[in-house]
């Protein structure tokens, strides 16, 4: 297996680069946050050569975050909490309630609760779905309400605070955590 990995990984360094579009509407939603003086940070199955050749290309499209993370840089990758830790020690923010953990998977709804922080899944634009925009746009709009349902309910399932249908929607739900938040609730 681990063979079998290391002659994968020249192979998807190679394909990386023809999908690392960001997804619209996250860099304004990088904007957004940095507006309220919100840390951004990323974590990542990657290894940390494929994480520096997807942020360079997300750079050239305005998304550079103040840290990331890559899973060969912590003990285990998600569900375990060390990603997050480790963007947080990085970041220096805590405590982990004030964090919010943001993924398009389950597994990554579980890493944010397993850090003690607030987890929100993102349905329409990540991994669930799995379609480009366009190949997105062309389903027949049934299907489409469809997918989003099942990726929306696996998201909440997994035990998200809240799931979005695109990462752009994030802002807004800042406003409901800070109020639970202010009601004493915690992740």
């Amino acid at each position: 297996v681990e063979a079998l990995f290391e002659e994968f990984i020249p192979l998807q360094m190679a394909c990386l680069p023809r999908y690392a579009d960001v997804i619209p509407g996250v860099a304004d939603c990088l904007a957004a946050l940095r507006e309220r003086g919100v840390a951004v940070a990323t974590t990542t199955g990657y290894n940390r050569a494929m994480t520096d050749l997807v942020l360079g290309a997300a750079a050239a499209q305005g998304f550079v975050p103040d840290g990331s993370v890559s899973a060969d840089e912590v003990p285990a990758g998600r569900p375990a909490p060390w990603m997050v830790f480790a963007c947080m020690q990085r970041l220096g923010v805590y405590p982990p309630w004030a964090v919010v953990k943001v993924g398009d998977t389950g597994v990554d709804v579980q890493e944010g609760l397993n850090a003690g922080a607030w987890s929100v899944g993102v349905a329409a634009t990540g991994n669930l779905i799995g379609m480009t925009a366009s190949d997105w746009a062309a389903l027949p709009a049934a299907e489409r309400a469809g997918r989003l349902q099942t990726a929306r309910s696996t998201l909440a399932e997994a035990g998200a605070h809240a799931v979005l249908d695109a990462a752009a929607e994030l802002p807004a739900i800042l406003a409901d955590l800070e109020a639970r938040l202010a009601r004493g609730e915690r992740p």
